[in-house]
């Protein structure tokens, strides 16, 4: 599923328009990616949470010619699962 199809399938089970659905979902992953920049963590219950954390630096190999590389630092975004996602995912 694409965001379109996620705007139509979420339009229709609201019954609103739209544009003004896509335009609610660019708001929230606005919020979200806002937020995580900052550093704090966002929770939806009942779905996951959003956070941000750390990868350190390390050596990597090239795996055309085997040589050696430094994989810098970097910030990364974590998505941990709720419960209740996991167990409609799982079929509980």
């Amino acid at each position: 599923m694409n965001k379109q199809e996620l705007v139509d399938a979420v339009a229709a089970k609201t019954g609103g328009s739209k544009v003004d659905t896509g335009e609610t979902l660019d708001a929230l992953i606005g919020a979200i990616t806002a937020a995580v920049t900052k550093g704090d963590t966002v929770q939806l219950i009942g779905f996951g949470s959003f956070s941000s954390g750390a990868r350190a630096a390390r050596v990597g190999r090239n795996p055309a010619t085997g040589a050696e590389i430094q994989i810098a630092a970097a910030k990364t975004v974590k998505f941990t699962a709720g419960k209740a996602f996991k167990d409609a995912v799982n079929g509980a």
